[in-house]
């Protein structure tokens, strides 16, 4: 007999069943999006940078930038090995048998590094003198960059003379940051300057839409937010200058560390093509910018301050990676120079006696604090000392009463340098940059008395070699000091090991005691210690003993 075949199982469900499935696997779909989305990739955060009420910003900021820098001249070293490698292999292969061409690669890289190791070698402020030299040599026209601010204390006498004598060269200067001062002390400064030579009123740009280095590209960069002010003056001028000599000419820009003649180039470029940064000193070696086919810009070092000057203009006009200066003694000296109640208000601190007293409390009150909670003082003068020397502090100085010609100058000398120009037009033109820029109010900015003229050091046989030595007797003490022990200390134990063995011994000077009494002693200890035993063994734990 047949099975009978077997009727499949109906797939019909009742409602209720069908509707709990359905709102079970929504409430899975919904656990599984927001699973994926708590470990689910975020997007990566735009680093939002230092913030302006940062207390050691400017000091934060440098770091970064000689960071960046340091990292850029290892890609550049990097890049040059192995264009070297790649030029040995070739001409490995090319002449595989010929001896000399395998022998003269090599005399040309030892070559290379015994100028390497001479340079090295060489004190780095004889290499500033040569590069500031090949600038004065090379350029038809220099422009003497001055800090605003101080513009007394940024001209070197002994650079302009050797300008003066080296022949037919026209020198003019260039008001740098003077959105930092007040309008009117502006005015009055470029009334004072201009008795004496063309002066240009300026304002670099600081920010680029680009932050990186371009040095390749030639397309022209905008400027982000703050425009430059005075560049057209300034180029009119430099055109000027080239029609009277009726060929294309050289413009070489000099000034002391930090004026900003990195930035006047890249304002006039319109391209970050020299490396800008807070630091001071950045710019080592002598950079050659053409600006169009009549003009070539050439960027020159900065100019060493002589330590015959003041601390005031050691501390304003020294970079610290060149010049070391001590940061309590230079933030002092200048402070000694500062108006004290506008300092107070800028700082918002009270009233202080000395600049020990502003350091504790500029200290407290931006949070600078050592390990056991002391304030630290020395921070907070390094702080101070980087806002003085910064392009964000607004201090200015006030011009002498009366104009007296210096020395290096005369009538011939001044008609000289400002023959073939048009006066009024540079005039109109300051006028109209004045207009634009906004500079802070005198309330708001703080009263500085300027030390003169600081004086520079052209001359390799001026510079004293006593600094490397000094440099590296600082760096040996400063490794010294991080031991637990200091020099000093040791020097005293030593001290008084030496006074102990000098000393006689301690027996020789006493007599010896006689038998009878060591032995009352001796019996005497011993009868505490028995007492002593007695008492311990009839201590009673039983009794509370209050």
């Amino acid at each position: 007999m047949k099975r009978p075949k077997l009727r499949k199982a109906s797939k019909r469900m009742t409602c209720h069943k069908r509707y709990k499935i359905q709102k079970k696997v929504r409430e899975h779909h919904r656990k599984l999006r927001r699973e994926a989305k708590k470990r689910g990739h975020k997007k990566p955060r735009k680093d939002p940078g230092v913030p302006n009420s940062a207390p050691f910003k400017e000091a934060l900021l440098r770091e970064a930038e000689l960071r960046k820098q340091q990292l850029e001249e290892l890609k550049q070293q990097q890049k040059l090995d192995r264009q070297k490698e790649q030029e040995k292999k070739r001409k490995l292969e090319t002449n595989p048998v010929g001896e000399p061409s395998d022998v003269e690669p090599v005399e040309e890289l030892e070559q290379c590094k015994t100028k390497k190791a001479k340079l090295s070698k060489q004190h780095p402020k004889k290499l500033y003198c040569q590069e500031l030299k090949k600038v004065i040599e090379a350029s038809d026209v220099l422009l003497e960059v001055l800090d605003a601010r101080d513009p007394l204390g940024c001209r070197c006498p002994q650079v302009e003379d050797a300008i003066v004598q080296s022949g037919h060269k026209k020198l003019v200067l260039v008001l740098n940051k003077s959105d930092l001062i007040p309008r009117e002390n502006l005015e009055s400064w470029l009334n004072y300057l201009k008795k004496e030579l063309p002066t240009v009123v300026f304002k670099a740009s600081t920010y680029l839409k680009d932050k990186g280095k371009i040095t390749k590209m030639k397309k022209v960069v905008p400027l982000k937010h703050k425009v430059c002010f005075g560049k057209e003056c300034l180029l009119k001028l430099l055109g000027g200058f080239q029609e009277t000599y009726g060929r294309a000419i050289h413009v070489g820009v000099i000034g002391f560390p930090n004026v900003g003649k990195s930035s006047i180039i890249n304002s006039l470029k319109k391209e970050r093509i020299c490396n800008v940064g807070v630091s001071m000193g950045l710019t080592r070696n002598m950079q050659i910018v053409p600006l169009d086919k009549q003009i070539t810009i050439i960027d020159s070092p900065s100019l060493i301050v002589s330590p015959l000057n003041s601390l005031t203009a050691l501390a304003l006009r020294s970079p610290a990676s060149i010049e070391t200066v001590k940061p309590m003694e230079a933030a002092s000296a200048i402070l000694s120079q500062a108006d004290a109640r506008q300092v107070v208000l800028h700082y918002t601190v009270p009233d202080y006696k000395n600049s020990l007293e502003l350091f504790t409390k500029l200290a407290q009150r931006r949070g600078l604090h050592q390990k056991g909670g002391s304030p630290n003082v020395e921070r907070a003068a390094k702080l101070l000392w980087s806002e003085w020397t910064g392009a964000s502090l607004s201090y200015y100085c006030h011009p002498p009463t009366s104009w007296t010609p210096p020395p290096h100058f005369n009538e011939s000398i001044v008609a000289g340098m400002k023959r073939g120009l048009n006066l009024e037009e540079l005039e109109k033109s300051n006028a109209h940059s004045i207009e634009a820029i906004k500079g802070p109010h005198l309330a708001k900015s703080i009263l500085f008395q300027s030390s003169g003229l600081t004086n520079g050091v052209i001359e390799e046989k001026d510079i004293p070699e006593e600094l490397p030595r000094q440099r590296e007797r600082k760096q040996e003490e400063g490794k010294d000091n991080e031991n637990m022990v200091s020099e000093e200390e040791i020097v005293d134990c030593e001290e008084a090991d030496e006074k102990i063995s000098d000393m006689p011994p301690i027996e020789e000077k006493r007599e010896p005691p006689p038998p009878e009494e060591s032995t009352a002693g001796e019996s005497a200890s011993s009868l505490n210690l028995d007492k002593m035993t007695q008492e311990d063994d009839a201590y009673d734990f039983s009794t509370d003993y209050v």
